[in-house]
């Protein structure tokens, strides 16, 4: 038998609970907040629970259990487990979860079905739980120490602190039994509709390879279904991406230093009615509109999960490594979705910015190469893939909402295989830009081809919501041969989660991290966006024109609006004058670290990280931007 453990939402204060362990009352258990980004593969965990029948309400049968990769399945047997023949799976991850500690008794809310378990002890449990509370405590002085002494002693305990980090990530901890306890003990398992909560709330924060999905037409209870086993790779840990331990203990914000401030006493129409059809671009608006990220770091942020890239480049078969790099170009929305609340600064001509990330395996460089027509320019490399594009937004208003028209191509190439992939990006529209409630929407199509070989292409498609259906934010995709037969099939939603093949058999090839729980009052920013713009003692080597070093963008994120506009205004001005000497010397702008290629496209050209390195920037004569 097994035991079922569920920590309370209250983690982050190292799992003790505000409230008396005795009384009868529904909490709902939140994903793991902060926690760890690299973490071993724990054991598989398996045993005989009692598990209620869906119709009628009544009677408990046994029912065996089998917990691997965040996928709880059940059969009436071992034996059945193996052969693949379940009467039902669950994916722990995509769940909502509730607890009553009077009665032991577990909702799991599946969306399409509800589950009933109740655990009768968790005596045993409850001491782990105390060892885990001084473990976590001894691994954050850990942190702050960083004393390779504490290392060494804490060899055996911090490894199971991250096999019991690993099963709670997915919103689920089983523990063996001890020998002592006999096989005939049950659990039982019990939903409420008061565990339904957001499917984004409840998403896992690290990548899932492989997983098997339930799909919405298959019965919670009897109906057999047939799934393979998958092998799973943590890409942190395991990808040709990942690099050695030291750079694991680095440790960066989780916090913005101020919340984003109160904007509703700006009128928007006042400031857009003039500009009904316009590029916004153009625009000159408060700095209270902005996010204190600007577009050169907003670029970075599509590379959140290059974890996907790394994958793609340990992929044997063409038509797999297409399914890597779809997914990879949905998640670069993923980041959007909390984002509605202001817009990331406009870079000035020549401002630069970087991001050297050991810990995911990749650099990025990119720089604002044009002012008019406005146009970023990046590039990021790493051992296993290269990335580049340039960006030229329009962002039009139309009354009630803006919309954001990216033109220009996205690439990869995979070195290890010589491929070179190449994509558009669709349309992005804010609604509701005025009144109620904003949200965001892309669609559009996506066509995803290899320059360097035929043998399969792919097309997303962003489907467009419609008033009288609820469903929002799908994306479809088809991965097809040079015969125009379908190889592979992509659906889920840019925000969640992307998933390869036809239910109930379909993997889970990627779900979005976890939101900060406390997003809506800090821009709405993921847990990367966070770090994208900290400055710190290691950076003494950026370039003057560094995004970091923006002085109305810093005063922003440090709450100080008065100042920030002011500079705001300050560094616009300054821009205006570089530009009028330009046009009086009848000379143009050159870019310090990119080049227009052939193709009138903007490339790196490969001189960023060795000036870094030698002579470094100081040497070089930068423009005064701020």
């Amino acid at each position: 038998p097994l035991f079922i453990l569920f920590l309370l939402p209250s983690w982050n204060s190292h799992c003790q609970s505000t409230r008396p362990s005795y009384l009868d009352y529904w909490e709902i258990v939140e994903g793991l907040r902060g926690g760890f980004s690299n973490v071993q593969e724990p054991q598989k965990q398996e045993g005989y629970m009692l598990k209620r029948r869906k119709w009628p309400m009544k009677g408990w049968h046994k029912r065996y259990f089998f917990l691997d990769k965040g996928i709880l399945k059940y059969g009436k047997c071992s034996t059945d487990i193996e052969k693949g023949k379940l009467h039902g799976c669950v994916d722990v991850g995509l769940s909502v979860m509730a607890i009553k500690k009077k009665t032991k008794c577990i909702d799991l809310d599946a969306e399409e079905n509800i589950y009933h378990l109740k655990v009768n002890n968790l005596s045993v449990c409850e001491a782990f739980l105390l060892e885990l509370s001084h473990l976590l405590q001894s691994m954050e002085v850990l942190h702050r120490t960083y004393s390779a002494p504490s290392i060494q002693a804490l060899q055996v305990s911090t490894l199971f602190v991250i096999s019991f980090s690993f099963m709670y990530r997915k919103g689920l901890l089983i523990i063996p039994k001890q020998d002592s306890v006999d096989e005939s003990r049950p659990l039982v398992h019990q939903v409420s509709n008061e565990s339904r909560a957001s499917i984004a709330e409840s998403l896992t924060e690290f990548f899932d390879a492989q997983e098997v999905l339930l799909s919405a037409s298959s019965s919670e209870n009897e109906v057999s279904i047939t799934v393979t086993s998958n092998s799973y790779v943590l890409p942190d840990l395991m990808s040709p991406g990942s690099v050695d331990e030291s750079s694991v203990i680095c440790r960066r914000r989780s916090l913005l230093p101020s919340p984003s401030p109160n904007n509703s006493t700006i009128s928007l129409w006042n400031i857009l009615r003039n500009n009904i059809g316009k590029d916004l671009s153009k625009v000159a608006m408060p700095v209270q509109l902005n996010e204190p990220l600007n577009t050169l770091q907003r670029l970075c942020e599509e590379l959140e999960y290059s974890e996907l890239l790394d994958r793609a480049a340990s992929t044997q078969d063409p038509f797999e490594r297409m399914v890597y790099i779809a997914t990879f170009v949905v998640s670069g929305y993923a980041s959007s979705y909390y984002r509605t609340g202001g817009k990331p600064f406009n870079p000035v001509l020549g401002e630069t910015y970087e991001c050297d990330r050991p810990d995911k395996g990749f650099r990025f460089i990119a720089e604002q190469v044009s002012h008019h027509p406005p146009i970023s320019a990046c590039h990021a490399d790493s051992k296993n893939f290269v990335f580049w594009q340039d960006v030229r937004c329009k962002n039009k208003f139309w009354g009630k909402s803006m919309e954001i028209v990216p033109v220009g191509t996205t690439h990869v190439t995979l070195p290890e295989f010589g491929d070179h992939y190449e994509w558009n990006k669709v349309t992005s529209c804010i609604h509701n830009i005025l009144s109620g409630q904003r949200w965001i929407e892309h669609y559009g199509e996506i066509s995803i081809r290899n320059s360097s070989s035929d043998i399969c292409q792919c097309k997303i498609t962003f489907v467009k919501a419609k008033y009288w259906n609820s469903s929002v934010n799908e994306v479809e995709g088809a991965i097809t041969d040079q015969k125009g037969k379908v190889i592979h099939k992509l659906f889920g939603k840019w925000h969640e989660a992307v998933f390869c093949g036809d239910p109930p058999s379909a993997t889970c090839i990627w779900r979005a991290n976890a939101i900060p729980v406390n997003h809506e009052q800090y821009y709405g920013f993921t847990k990367f966006a966070i770090e994208l713009n900290e400055l710190d003692s290691s950076l003494k080597l950026l370039p003057p024109t560094d995004t970091r070093l923006r002085v109305d963008q810093r005063l922003l994120e440090e709450g100080n609006l008065e100042a920030a506009d002011e500079q705001k205004q300050r560094i616009e001005q300054l821009q205006r004058e570089r530009r009028r000497v330009l046009e009086e010397s009848n000379t143009t702008h050159q870019p310090k670290f990119f080049r227009r290629s052939k193709d009138d496209t903007w490339v790196s050209n490969n001189t960023y990280w060795e000036l870094r390195k030698d002579p470094g920037f100081a040497q070089i004569d930068f423009p005064t931007l701020w």
